[in-house]
């Protein structure tokens, strides 16, 4: 079905490009030091299944209109940039909101990381143009396969290989995050520390 050649090169590219520090790994990192590890494995899930949205969209030609039009793909760099803003504000808020409370009081569970993580990768063309740029790559049209399935096989198996590596920085980061969360004041500063970097990829996404 697809040479072996070419699920390991993927591999090895994937995973490369998985370690190396970037937007969802800032974004993973955040949410684990300001609210802990399950909130961490949250957004690696909601990434994950963003990827396998992004490749269904790949497959049928959606995304394709992001790199045809330059006002649609400004029109989702905005919003995106616009969401990952109001999380970066909304965490800043909260934490100044009522800092007596919030010492004295454990992490709340957060059940809306995973849909935070997930609409912050679609809401990312880059994301998209990643997908349709770099999967093809490894599409051989000379294989009986049909060239769309390759491409779905690739596409689905990329947020499989990045999942261990994000899972990885998850629980490394919750171990550095650990002292902090032991010490309320600390854990208020994290918190802001956090919608700071979410603000900052913001603009970075814009910039």
């Amino acid at each position: 079905m697809i040479r072996i050649e070419s699920l390991l090169s993927f591999f090895t590219i994937s995973v490369i490009l998985a370690v190396t520090p970037g937007p969802s790994n800032a974004f993973l990192m955040a949410q684990t030091f300001a609210k802990g590890k399950s909130a961490g494995l949250a957004s690696a899930g909601g990434f994950a299944a963003a990827g396998v949205i992004h490749t269904i969209l790949a497959v049928l030609g959606l995304s394709a209109l992001l790199k045809t039009s330059p006002q649609l793909y400004q029109g989702v760099l905005y919003l995106g940039a616009g969401y990952l803003a109001y999380l970066g504000c909304l965490a800043i808020k909260d934490s100044l909101a009522a800092p007596a409370q919030q010492q004295t009081e454990p992490t709340k569970p957060q059940k809306n990381v995973f849909v935070q993580a997930l609409l912050t990768e679609l809401l990312n063309p880059k994301v998209a143009l990643f997908f349709i740029a770099f999967i093809p790559q490894f599409v051989d049209p000379s294989l009986d396969t049909d060239p769309a399935l390759q491409m779905a096989i690739f596409g689905l198996l990329y947020p499989l290989f990045a999942l261990p590596i994000d899972i990885s920085y998850v629980h490394f980061g919750d171990k550095i995050a650990g002292y902090f969360r032991h010490h309320p004041s600390a854990q208020l500063w994290l918190d802001r520390a956090s919608g700071v970097i979410f603000i900052s990829l913001a603009l970075a996404m814009l910039f």
